[in-house]
């Protein structure tokens, strides 16, 4: 599984960062989970709003920082 956080590095963030990294220890999954922080690449997956959280290339949130049952629900 390929997770992406998307976010310039803002509070947010950082918050919505350590939630996925929660979600996925907790919910035993394997994920390659990867920060991105280049305004040019987060314009490239189409997200003009952050944070925003992509998993295996689909776009989940954007523009606020999910609960961690939401993330888990995600990733099943």
């Amino acid at each position: 599984m390929e997770i992406k956080i998307l976010g310039p590095g803002c509070s947010k963030c950082e918050l919505t960062a350590r939630r996925v990294q929660e979600a996925v220890a907790e919910s035993g999954a394997h994920a390659h989970i990867e920060k991105v922080t280049d305004l040019m690449r987060i314009a490239g997956y189409g997200v003009f709003g952050t944070p925003a959280v992509i998993i295996d290339g689909e776009v989940k949130s954007v523009g606020k920082v999910p609960g961690k049952n939401d993330i888990k629900a995600w990733i099943g």
